[in-house]
């Protein structure tokens, strides 16, 4: 459930006017800060937010770095920059604290391609399988899980789990697919995927490699299997700008979603990142989610304290075991996300 800030301004008589035209002279940094600063607000921020997005938060991360800075946050608003299942892990972890989600349109394909009843039912004809869920899902999907992981430490939950164990892997089909192969698992697998990181065209990464020999190709492990074979280094968001950070080549052919490139030029100024190149006739690989929250609405999202993310208490409860579990299994195993 969440309140919307176009159904907050039809509710006139009792909530009053909502201006949401903003002064074109206004300096939208400088009234950020203020606003965090009055309402004790922090900015949590994706990698693949715009570059104004990222350069006002408090944090940028991974969805790992995320969810354990909305679990030790002391402030009392976490405006997410994101999309709607990273808010809702935020919410999910901090009952007591106002969530805000600059735009509630910003879904997420991967999400919605596993409804909560259909998978209910799927996991009903495996009842010796424990089910690890890819945070990218809903909180629906997380109450149906066991365990909770991301591309950052999924490897580590895997191998927590004795290898008789059966498992259930959703919802992304190449994340798990990468998983198996890596671990020699045989997780049975979600059919879903992300609408990103499947536009990649490996004739065109292919080509653009052959012009630039010397680059590197790096990959976040939603991509499908025939870029995944291609690439020098496969890692999550968080991994591919450390190794871009680390690693000796002066190019770097990146196949993720566009946003992390503002993070890798600002840490290696030095360096060049190429985004790969997708199938499509537009030659963008920008996720139309991520990308529907701006500057202007993080700014009004503050000022007003909407749209506000709620959820039915039961609900909450249920989606916070596995991601407890996870956080667990992760501080365990040593994997602490650095503040970038």
């Amino acid at each position: 459930m969440v309140v919307d800030l176009a159904a907050a301004q039809a509710k006139l008589p009792r909530l009053g006017y909502l201006d949401l035209t903003i002064n074109p002279a206004l300096d939208l940094f400088e009234e950020i800060a203020k606003l965090k600063q009055e309402k004790d607000a922090v900015i949590l921020a994706h990698y693949y937010q715009e570059p104004d997005i990222q350069d006002v938060a408090d944090y940028i991360g991974d969805s790992l770095g995320l969810a354990q800075e909305a679990e030790r946050t002391n402030a009392k608003i976490i405006l997410f920059a994101g999309v709607h299942f990273m808010a809702e892990t935020a919410k999910i972890l901090n009952p007591d604290k106002k969530v805000l989600l600059p735009d509630l349109n910003a879904g997420c394909s991967l999400s919605d391609s596993c409804p909560p009843p259909l998978f209910k039912a799927f996991r009903k004809k495996y009842p010796n399988h424990i089910v690890i869920s890819y945070i990218n899902c809903s909180a629906g999907i997380k109450a149906l899980s066991d365990i909770i992981c991301t591309s950052s430490n999924a490897r580590a939950i895997i191998d927590s789990l004795p290898e008789n164990q059966e498992i259930i892997f959703a919802p992304d089909r190449n994340l798990g697919a990468y998983i198996n192969k890596e671990t020699g698992r045989k997780m049975l697998l979600w059919n879903g995927a992300c609408m990103v990181h499947e536009m990649f065209s490996l004739e065109k990464i292919v080509r653009l490699k052959t012009r630039n020999p010397k680059a590197k190709v790096i990959a976040h492990p939603e991509c499908e299997e025939s870029v995944l074979k291609t690439a020098d280094f496969i890692g999550s968001t968080a991994q591919l700008l450390k190794y871009t950070q680390n690693d000796s080549a002066d190019t770097f052919i990146v196949a993720t979603e566009a946003g992390i490139l503002h993070r890798m030029q600002q840490l290696s100024p030095n360096k060049t990142f190429i985004s790969a190149p997708p199938d499509n006739t537009c030659a963008c690989n920008d996720c139309p989610h991520m990308k529907l929250n701006t500057l202007e609405k993080v700014y009004l999202g503050l000022k007003y304290e909407l749209p506000e993310i709620t959820m039915d208490e039961s609900l909450r409860r249920a989606a916070k075991v596995p991601i407890d579990r996870m956080l667990e299994i992760s501080r365990n195993a040593g994997l602490i996300a650095s503040k970038n």
